[in-house]
């Protein structure tokens, strides 16, 4: 018997044109609007909930941190270990859904997620908290996949490029969204409406695929013996990695014990498990085809773009909290940031064209450089209204983006064949994950060492024999009349006072420096990447071009 909502499958009887070039993928069979309708709401649905959860943690780790009784090194671990979870867990998923089915595959990862989060309503630890966040990067891998699945089945075929964008754009808005979110909720005395939160999600999801079934997909025999050597070596590789470029700014690089020895592990595992699959018949990555120019050039160009766009959670969000704004007062910019990001996608996915989706890459970099340089001129004056202009293009270049780099990989991989799908899905998923976190690390260590470095040249010109540092020090201390009356404590602490003013100066010309290096760096990825997308432009245009007079002729 099906369930509510499930056509059995034998009245699934898919034309040729109706089935996926990829097994472990459902056929696109005709549906009447209604249904969807239902597949397009259940894809959203269950897309956000693969990322809403892990943006409100992100989005809330000071107050988890209350709640949870963590030092600041220790609340760094959720979302890192997140990312660790989440970086290869697409390698082993696909060929998971290949060889049991969608159905099951979709419902164990959901009602896992749903067991784990109900626990740590029970058990609320640490240790708790880091099981929920490592499952939580697992089953966002998985509802990623299956909220894209149920997308493609709500467009007709003739607009289901327009799907597909849609799809992979919809988890950017998770982030300026999780902001939104009253800050009040997650108060440490209230740390349940979290994961009551993430838990009503996951329950709406389970209830929403029960009730919507996708059509059933071909089965095939994919997993190999050698698969399960080849991942465990690749996925601790690259969860060493992971942790090291998460926490290496946190407790920084060459203080903490243990970060040595994970990047030499991770430098003998990843290698070691490359070079098992660059030798096997029907490898669980084909590293031949990884390896090639146009797919190192394509991973290179993403990881660059995540690492630029790194500047809305790094730069401003750090630049408006040094000048003192809470999470209250930054609400209607992540809301300008959430109808730039909604804009984007809709621009990216009315606007995609297939056989030239360089350009829309080319925009978005151009409209990275010019926000992070509108940033770059930050004083302490500077508030979030400054800023909406500059973080709306990023948001809405970060969602214009999205779309058509996920297409060029997809559309490399299939000309290839369908084995080559696994491949890129952890080619995309690798360059995304780490791309952020080695963005995130990268800028935030330079905002650091040039913060230093400002500190250093402010506090040397800063001596009682300057009549204007003396005359700062006496308005600072009279601010302490009414409390101190001892002259010398005054003093004292006028003197404490200037020197925070001075570490204020130098954090925010340290964040205008960052916003200078982001926009270098796009600058820089524009002229690289030009060359090779106008190349590729011009090879497809000649090959269409032959294509036709070869019609005519004949």
């Amino acid at each position: 018997m099906a369930t509510s909502g499930e056509i059995p499958e034998q009245q699934w009887q898919p034309a040729p044109h109706e089935r996926s070039p990829i097994p472990g993928s459902p056929p696109t069979p005709w549906h009447p609007p209604h249904r969807r309708a239902a597949y397009g709401s259940v894809a959203t649905l269950v897309v956000m909930a693969g990322a809403l959860g892990n943006g409100i943690v992100t989005a809330n780790l000071v107050n988890l941190q209350g709640s949870l009784g963590l030092y600041q090194a220790e609340i760094q671990w959720l979302p890192t270990v997140y990312v660790m979870t989440n970086v290869c867990a697409n390698m082993v998923l696909i060929k998971f859904r290949q060889q049991y089915g969608i159905r099951l595959f979709t419902q164990i990862f959901l009602i896992g997620f749903v067991l784990t989060t109900g626990a740590h309503l029970l058990v609320h630890s640490f240790w708790s908290a880091i099981a929920v966040r490592a499952f939580s990067g697992i089953a966002a891998a998985a509802l990623s996949t299956v909220g894209f699945l149920y997308m493609v089945q709500a467009w007709p075929a003739k607009h289901r490029l327009k799907g597909i964008v849609t799809a992979i754009t919809l988890p950017q808005l998770a982030v300026p969204l999780a902001r939104l979110f009253p800050s009040s909720a997650f108060e440490p005395d209230r740390w349940q409406t979290m994961y009551l939160f993430e838990l009503g999600l996951a329950l709406l999801c389970l209830a929403g695929v029960r009730l919507l079934a996708l059509p059933p997909v071909e089965r095939v025999k994919a997993f190999e013996p050698l698969d399960f050597v080849t991942f465990p070596l690749f996925a601790v590789g690259m969860g060493l990695l992971c942790a090291v470029l998460g926490m290496g700014r946190t407790l920084w690089w060459f203080e903490a014990p243990w970060i040595a020895p994970a990047l030499a592990g991770a430098a003998v595992l990843i290698p070691a498990a490359l070079l098992i699959e660059h030798y096997r018949a029907n490898p669980l990555l084909n590293t031949r085809w990884l390896g090639s120019g146009d797919i190192l050039r394509f991973a290179l160009v993403a990881i660059l773009v995540r690492i630029v766009l790194s500047e809305q959670g790094i730069g401003a969000s750090g630049l408006l909290t040094v000048v003192g704004m809470g999470q209250d007062q930054l609400r209607g910019l992540y809301l300008i940031v959430l109808l730039a990001t909604l804009a984007g996608g809709v621009v990216s996915a009315l606007t995609i064209d297939p056989t030239f989706l360089g350009r829309p890459i080319l925009i978005a970099l151009a409209l990275i450089a010019l926000g992070a340089w509108l940033d770059s001129n930050s004083t302490n004056l500077t508030r979030p209204h400054d800023m909406y202009w500059s973080q709306a293009l990023l948001g809405f270049a970060g969602a214009l983006f999205m779309g058509p780099a996920m297409l060029v990989g997809l559309t490399r991989a299939l000309q290839q064949g369908p084995t080559h799908f696994v491949s890129f899905s952890a080619l995309f998923g690798i360059t995304q994950s780490l791309g952020g976190l080695f963005g995130a690390a990268m800028l935030g260590t330079f905002q650091v060492v040039r913060e230093r470095a400002h500190s250093a040249a402010i506090t040397s010109g800063l001596t009682l024999a300057d009549p204007l540092v003396a005359q700062r020090i006496q308005q600072n201390a009279s601010a302490y009349g009414r409390v101190l009356t001892d002259p010398a404590l005054r003093q004292a602490e006028g003197a404490a006072l200037l020197a925070q003013q001075a570490s204020r100066e130098a954090n925010i010309l340290a964040y205008n420096d960052v916003f200078l290096l982001i926009a270098a760096i796009a600058v820089g990825t524009i002229v690289w990447a030009s060359f090779h997308i106008f190349r590729v432009r011009r090879e497809n245009l000649a090959r269409i071009a032959a294509g036709e007079a070869g019609a005519k002729n004949g």
